[in-house]
């Protein structure tokens, strides 16, 4: 049979079709074969997928199919995370309902995903936007509520004056409103929803042991960082006159009596009683001032109050000052500042004049001079100048500080988090609403489940001005009191988004169900997820509010697993001309245009083979044609060459015959190996590459047998990376049935040896030269060789051999005297 050529229009969009049955990639609720649930985070419709979003669904999709072929039942569902701002943003602009843009935004990613032939189970589709599923955000809410784990109290919110309304951290640009870029943003105290995450807290932190091996280590690490667990003290300073406490946390109890101010939070609630009245417009600058700016960026300012409190353990009245770089967040809002012992303390102090009092002496060493510092001593020492805990070492002095502080009523031990409790609340419409009603009788009121959903009204005009719009609906707004059924106030903020993707992978498993959010039985069978896939930018707020989320459902009696997922895998980058791949650089590669120029193969095979999976792919066209022609070499090559599979043996096996199928059980076992491992997809394909190469070369010497082994094989390994030009080229093989259901080939040991291994070798530990012999050569003609290698010999030229490490088949180090 003549070749044909790659017309790859023509083979994707016959395969798009044919794969459209629904049934094609469902997966089973119960299997006798193991289960496998394959994650990638389900996407904001924001319109249009380009190649970065490509390559996400494209590691995970790779994944399903071979572990398909490996006889797992693969559950691969795709949803659609479908409330949030843009689309609220999109309506003020466009004049449209944020439902209508974002179903016509679903409707048009979805036919991307189907286009790029990614295997969804998609009678499992849900969108976020959805009443049925939105239900169960409320119902989620409820229980939380009934537990306590469901708060109201007041905290700042960003505040537009131009607008009058709330703003979300995203339109904070350079610390002015992002319709006002003159208007300088405000905080407002506004009463807000918040989840009791920080009940959670040890376990949260606890339970990230139980991720080592299956979640990257900075992810791990990125967790902890924010939970942010310190082990202290609380101690009361009382104010001098009215005896008020002020509570403050410390770490370094043990350096107290060399305490010389205290440091409220701007937004600590005694800030405002104790700055006096000339100095309340400084203070709410402060506040406001700390809304716009990094952390990072702030210089350190403060203002004294005029206040004095005593410290307990010495009785020294101390002054009280407010200072920007205090966090409200962490501890107690109130520090007591130590500048001879911590750096941050030091610098403020030195700036304002406040005296520097060194009360801890190296272990070795004398108390350092207060007027020669030139900054703090953080380390831990001997106590000096401490009273009674004079000459303690900092750890027994802690100890001891702690025991007195409890013993006489001010103060404890204490362990603070960094974690703060989840504000829910939005003044937003395109999102879920909160089930309360507030009644002047009855107070606050849950809405009752079997009133459940309660549903986000369509008539509603979006301005962008104003609190929430929910408050220009009447009918919306007003409702009975549940309890007493007089006239009452619905809740008009919406819900965070982050509710929405905080559990939606456990209602895939049951995305139809109509009495519960998803059959605990249904559950127990799929999770935890075995691979879930992402950015790490999501590592410290989805994947934290999905771990909560789980374990409040652990609690609540749905779920028996204490973590969603057992392994995560965070991928790199799409990088184009320098930068990330995004709408507002210019730099985007329509994912249409190019399944259209080159074929969706085309894009999946070099975004899999330009880099590892974990690391950022830089796109080059020249690097996408390079792959459209391998993948039209490999095509006419199995075209060209299938009339020769019905041709008899001609005799025995030729050289070619064995040096192809050699290299074929070595390429099975290579990717074979990559799948189980690493992942790392980019040296699987190179695999390929040297087996097609390898083809070309002996296509003529090859007999009919090894040939069809070959060419079979050749497209199952192709399946995963190449779905479409894979099942072409089975059917042009004269094979049934989708490849993804065909068995993975297997390999044989022996032929997939490597003839020659390749032993480093190094001096003093430091790779200098490679010899590549035959496996198995005995220890000491390993080292004769590396002695006589001309490399090691001019490392190693006039000086002596101490010793010779071997190990076979794999290094030798010569390790030099001296």
């Amino acid at each position: 049979m003549p070749e044909k050529p790659y017309d790859h229009n023509r083979i994707e969009l016959k395969w798009c079709e044919r794969w459209r049955d629904g049934s094609l990639f469902r997966a089973e609720d119960h299997s006798t074969k193991p289960k496998y649930y394959l994650l990638e985070m389900l996407p904001y419709p924001s319109g249009t997928l380009h190649v970065g979003h490509i390559r996400n669904y494209t590691i995970g999709d790779t994944l399903a199919r071979y572990k398909w072929m490996r006889g797992y039942n693969v559950l691969h569902p795709m949803g659609w995370d479908a409330f949030g701002l843009p689309a609220e943003n999109a309506a003020i602009a466009n004049q449209r309902h944020p439902r209508e843009w974002t179903l016509e935004n679903i409707a048009y990613m979805k036919r991307q995903h189907v286009r790029y032939g990614f295997s969804y189970d998609w009678t499992r589709e849900i969108s976020t936007c959805e009443p049925e599923y939105y239900r169960w955000n409320q119902w989620f809410f409820l229980k939380m509520l009934e537990r306590g784990l469901a708060y109201r109290a007041k905290a700042l919110v960003n505040w537009c004056p131009a607008c009058a309304t709330v703003l979300a951290n995203e339109q904070v640009v350079n610390g002015c409103c992002w319709r006002h870029e003159d208007t300088p943003v405000e905080q407002r105290a506004l009463e807000q929803w918040f989840l009791r995450i920080t009940a959670y807290a040890e376990e949260l932190l606890r339970d990230l042991d139980k991720l080592e091996g299956g979640w990257p280590e900075r992810v791990l690490t990125m967790q902890r960082n924010w939970i942010g667990r310190s082990e202290g003290a609380e101690i009361d300073f009382r104010l001098v006159g009215s005896g008020k406490p002020i509570r403050v946390f410390t770490t370094r109890l043990d350096t107290i009596y060399g305490a010389t101010c205290v440091i409220l939070a701007p937004e600590h609630p005694l800030a405002e009683e104790l700055v006096p009245p000339q100095e309340q417009a400084r203070l709410k600058a402060m506040i406001d001032e700390r809304a716009r700016r990094d952390p990072g960026d702030l210089v350190k300012e403060g203002l004294f109050t005029g206040h004095f409190a005593v410290n307990p353990y010495n009785g020294e009245a101390i002054p009280v000052w407010i200072g920007n770089f205090v966090l409200m967040g962490y501890g107690t809002g109130a520090i007591m500042a130590v500048p001879a012992h911590d750096e941050r303390d030091f610098e403020f102090c030195t700036r304002y004049g406040i005296p520097v009092r060194p009360v801890i002496r190296p272990v070795d060493g004398k108390l350092p001079d207060p007027a020669a510092m030139q900054g703090a001593f953080t380390e831990d020492g001997i106590c000096e100048n401490s009273g009674e805990f004079s000459g303690l070492p900092s750890a027994e002095a802690r100890r001891r500080m702690t025991e007195k502080a409890e013993r006489e009523c001010f103060g404890k031990a204490a362990v603070t988090y960094r974690l703060r409790d989840w504000g829910i609340s939005r003044q937003r419409y395109w999102g879920t609403p909160i089930p309360v009603i507030h009644c002047a009788e009855c107070g606050i009121v849950p809405v009752p489940e079997h009133e459940l959903p309660v549903v986000l009204p369509l008539n509603v005009q979006i301005t962008g001005r104003g609190r929430s719009p929910l408050e220009t609906v009447p009918e919306f707004v007003n409702a009975p009191c549940p309890r007493c059924r007089r006239p009452a106030r619905r809740e008009t903020d919406t819900m965070d988004t982050f509710i929405d993707s905080s559990w939606y992978f456990y209602r895939y498993c049951d995305p139809h169900n109509r009495q519960a959010p998803f059959d605990p039985q249904k559950i127990a069978y799929w999770f935890p997820i075995d691979q879930y896939i992402g950015g790490v930018e999501h590592a410290i707020l989805h994947l934290i509010y999905a771990r909560f989320f789980t374990k409040v459902m652990r609690d609540l009696g749905l779920v028996k697993n204490d973590e969603p997922a057992a392994r995560l895998f965070t991928q790199g980058m799409v990088i184009k001309d320098g930068a990330k791949m995004s709408k507002s650089k210019g730099n985007v590669v329509s994912a249409d245009e190019t399944a259209e120029r080159y074929g969706a193969d085309t894009a999946r095979l070099f975004v899999l083979f330009a880099a590892p999976p974990e690391k950022d792919v830089d796109w080059q066209d020249a690097g996408v044609e390079g792959m459209y022609r391998f993948l039209g070499r490999v095509y006419r090559f199995v075209t060209r060459n299938v009339d020769r599979l019905g041709q008899a043996a001609s005799g025995e096996e030729t050289e070619a015959d064995r040096r192809v199928r050699r290299r074929l059980h070595q390429t099975i076992r290579k990717v074979t190996e990559d799948f189980e491992t690493r992942w790392h997809f980019n040296t699987s394909i190179a695999a390929i590459m040297e087996l097609v190469n390898e083809l070309h070369a002996s296509e003529a010497e090859l007999s009919p047998p090894v040939l069809a082994e070959v060419l079979e094989k050749l497209v199952l390994l192709m399946g995963p990376f190449a779905p479409y030009v894979a099942e072409e080229m089975w059917e042009e093989l004269g094979r049934a049935g989708p490849v993804f259901r065909q068995s993975w080939p297997s390999y044989d040991p022996e032929l997939a040896r490597e003839e020659l291994a390749e032993v480093v070798l190094q001096v003093n530990g430091r790779v200098r030269s490679r010899l590549l012999v035959p496996f198995g050569v005995p220890r000491e003609e390993l080292e004769r060789q590396a002695l006589a290698d001309d490399k090691i010999r001019s490392y190693i030229a006039g000086k002596a051999v101490a010793k010779v490490i071997v190990v076979p088949d794999k290094l030798v180090n010569v390790v030099l005297k001296g």
